[in-house]
């Protein structure tokens, strides 16, 4: 039986994400694209870097490139894109902003390296 969001706490994790990449201190647009309140650098939302998806599963924090980042504990869970993970909350206590900075910093460090070769990446 799959586990369900509780739909009282929806709001206060996505707040609580929303607060932890808003104080990380970089220089990101926030824009609603692809049904997802998404996160970019320089407005450029074809290269986006991180998303917040709410579904009635989950709160999920999509990070566009997934798959480029250092995941030791195995926490992103692959989507059907070939880039795209995410990670998925169900209650506000399992947000971890150490986790979420980790892995917002990796994006950011790579997000260069996707754009210049996300089609080679894309070919295999």
């Amino acid at each position: 039986m799959p586990v369900f969001v509780d739909k009282c706490e929806t709001p206060y994790i996505v707040l609580r994400i929303v607060d932890i990449i808003d104080e990380a201190g970089e220089d990101l647009d926030c824009a609603v694209k692809w049904g997802q309140l998404s996160y970019a650098r320089g407005a450029d939302f074809h290269h986006w870097v991180a998303g917040i998806k709410i579904t009635r599963h989950f709160v999920g924090l999509v990070f566009h490139f997934g798959g480029l980042l250092n995941d030791p504990n195995r926490v992103l869970i692959a989507g059907t894109s070939k880039f795209a993970q995410k990670i998925e909350y169900r209650r506000i206590e399992e947000v971890d902003e150490a986790v979420i900075l980790d892995f917002l910093k990796q994006a950011l460090d790579k997000l260069t390296y996707f754009k210049e070769h996300w089609k080679e990446i894309q070919a295999g």
